[in-house]
């Protein structure tokens, strides 16, 4: 390894830290680097990856790591280094390059540009003796074959500039919203379903929060318990997993199996806040204490292990420690019996074998039976299973916390923030417990004290410092997290907040020739594509939670213009949602918020904030609601409504604008809630 350090030195991302001693001369993404390309006549090499990603710690260590690969790195081409996570615009654009070459998108993800920053060819991961090859033979095509290169890079780069609305052949869809449409895309989720393990029917497994909360309250809505049973069902498999940690709390990223059994160990912030929301509305929708309990575990590892003094939290926690996957989380028969000894049930409960349920003879705890079944079998009370496992799980917690913990990626993403402020909100509706709460609001501060800056919201913050003017997905999470801390904590300063950040937006993201959000801000910085994002990866679309974000705050704010953008974005959509609802299940959620009807419910008067809570508490539907113990037009929604005549609260639960009869009692402003015919 190099002595002396390369560009990266000067970079906050831990992931680009990695790479500042390797011998390779890599530069950051900047004018520097994209200058010297143009200076010296030279291809560009962009490598994308981020902290927690396995392949990628393989390929430094094979190739950027070796002297030799560096030599011929450096010779031919200027090489850039992005951590995806800071870059996901950058991301974006060459991960679609990739794929209209007829190649497989992953990571790493390598790609070679032309000075201009046009792609000409590219691909993930490469073994040491091929990336030599590759090397070797662009740099040759690049001396002998540079027209063609160049025509090559000129239809990539036209490729991906192609608006999404012409690339999907998008379309303003008027009609009437159909029960029928709803029904057709629940249903096509649900032939794609894994019967004996739940999830999709494929392998590897991610959890996709976005999708199954559709099909749940889509059921829930229809009354379709049998639906709503196989989404249930998924949600027991998946915590029951190895994906799951059943010690600390918190879900790996995804299974490499079709059974939730083994993980790539890496956790991240972006799916586990958005698994706290899902869990934690499972349980007001089933009573599953089983969902109860990881909701509650989760929350004690987001602070543990995520938490940073100020008020943020961490955006991930590598799959490797030692060098080696899993090591932190996995134990051989020998140690678990040296720790608790002769606990049968416990070795039947996570399957635990003396030759190891994994491989090199370790054992991953992984659940395939209930507690109902354990405590049947091996003879004793619900409730002193639930002493005799906490117990345990506290002592192996204890020497686990002794070994080398995995790399921790400590700077904090906005977004993900965004997206775990919402998963505490509904955790403590759902659980009421203070944890999750104080984690909301101390998280939602921190966002709100150092990573924005006017209404210019910033990505990243470490050192003290946010940098990297923030994306649509940051945006829109962070307006939704300060969404559901408004009723959280009864103060309208989160909603104004939102409101200020959404009108931001609506001025610097919006394109009203294609209808719809830009991922990046185009007035930030000048590059070769301004992508829309309008798919749902683990994270969901960002289009699509700006347009369920405008439905929300329309409600608010009486602002029509909202409600009407938020229609359009949809009608948009329509076609694409029918034939893949899988992939677009945040659509699908604000098709169904629109069709069935969103509750507009102000209370005012006596008890207001009180009631409130019990409603957030009682169902976790969507619905805006606004509460004030005294008259007050500081949110729209509460303008022109007064408590009884002893000032008591009185609860009006309104649909566009058009109020029904002010009613005094939870169960009755939920009887006048939708449901689907």
């Amino acid at each position: 390894m190099s002595q002396k350090a390369n560009k990266l030195i000067h970079s906050q991302s831990p992931y680009l830290l990695q790479h500042a001693y390797n011998p390779v001369q890599w530069y950051p993404w900047g004018p520097e680097a994209l200058k010297k390309a143009k200076q010296e006549n030279k291809p560009i090499i962009v490598s994308i990856g981020y902290s927690a990603c396995h392949w990628c710690h393989v390929m430094e260590h094979e190739s950027f790591e070796d002297e030799a690969t560096a030599a011929i790195m450096n010779k031919h081409f200027v090489c850039i280094k992005i951590d995806r996570e800071e870059r996901p615009d950058l991301d974006n654009i060459y991960m679609d390059a990739v794929q209209s070459m007829g190649l497989q998108g992953g990571w790493p993800l390598n790609v070679f540009l032309m000075p201009n920053q046009k792609p000409f060819y590219g691909g993930t991961y490469f073994p040491n003796a091929n990336w030599k090859g590759l090397l070797q033979n662009i740099a040759e095509a690049y001396q002998k074959h540079f027209d063609e290169l160049a025509k090559s890079a000129e239809g990539f780069g036209n490729s991906i500039k192609l608006k999404e609305r012409e690339k999907y052949r998008l379309s303003n869809d008027e009609s009437r919203l159909s029960p029928a449409d709803l029904t057709h895309m629940a249903q096509k989720i649900a032939s794609q379903m894994d019967s004996q393990w739940g999830g999709f029917n494929r392998s590897p497994k991610f959890p996709m929060p976005a999708v199954w909360d559709f099909v749940m309250q889509y059921a829930t809505l229809k009354g379709d318990t049998a639906l709503e049973g196989n989404v249930f069902f998924t949600l027991r498999k998946m915590c029951m997993g190895g994906i799951y940690d059943h010690l600390r709390g918190g879900f790996a990223r995804y299974s490499v199996d079709s059974e939730w059994f083994a993980p790539h160990f890496e956790k991240m912030l972006y799916d586990n806040g958005q698994l706290l929301s899902l869990y934690a509305k499972a349980f007001q929708h089933s009573g599953d204490t089983l969902f109860k309990e990881k909701v509650n575990e989760t929350v004690n590892w987001l602070q543990a292990e995520m938490f940073q003094e100020e008020g943020g939290f961490y955006a991930a926690l590598d799959a490797d420690s030692e060098g080696e996957e899993g090591k932190f989380y996995t134990w051989t028969y020998e140690e678990l019996e040296s720790i608790i000894g002769e606990e049968a049930w416990l070795y039947d409960l996570y399957n635990i074998t003396p030759n190891g349920n994994w491989e090199k003879g370790v054992n991953i705890l992984f659940q395939t039976h209930s507690y109902e079944e354990i405590t049947r079998k091996h003879g004793f009370e619900q409730d002193q299973l639930a002493l005799k496992l906490n117990e345990i799980k506290e002592r192996l917690l204890k020497i686990r916390n002794l070994r080398t913990p995995p790399g921790l990626d400590d700077k904090v993403i906005a977004g993900w923030n965004g997206l775990t402020i919402s998963g505490l909100v509904q955790s403590y509706w759902a659980t009421e417990n203070p944890l999750a709460k104080s984690l909301a609001i101390q998280n939602g501060t921190f966002i709100l004290e150092n990573m924005l800056h006017g209404d210019q919201l910033y990505r990243s913050y470490k050192n003290g410092k946010a940098y990297t003017p923030a994306f649509l997905e940051d945006y829109a999470a962070v307006i939704q997290g300060f969404i559901h801390l408004y009723p959280l904590t009864g103060d309208s300063h989160w909603l104004h907040n939102a409101k200020n950040l959404t009108e931001f937006v609506l001025e610097h993201f919006y394109d009203a020739e294609d209808g719809l959000f830009y991922f990046n801000n185009p007035d930030s910085e000048t590059l070769i594509a301004n992508k829309k994002e309008i798919f749902d990866n683990v994270i969901p679309s960002s289009n699509a939670l700006m347009a369920s974000i405008l439905h929300q705050m329309g409600r608010y704010y009486y602002e029509d213009h909202y409600l009407t953008l938020a229609r359009q974005l949809l009608g948009l959509m329509r076609t694409l949602l029918l034939s893949d609802p899988a992939f677009l299940s945040q659509w699908a959620n604000l098709y169904l918020s629109e069709l069935a009807g969103t509750p507009e419910i102000a209370i005012v008067g006596r008890g207001a904030k009180s009631i409130a809570q019990e409603i957030q508490q009682a169902t976790p539907v969507l619905k805006v609601i606004a509460a004030s113990e005294t008259q007050t037009k500081d949110v729209p929604l509460l303008a022109d409504k007064v408590a009884d005549q002893n000032g008591n609260a009185l609860i009006y639960v309104c649909f566009d604008k058009t109020c029904l009869r002010p009613v005094t009692t939870v169960a009755e402003a939920i009887d006048q809630f939708p449901k689907l015919n």
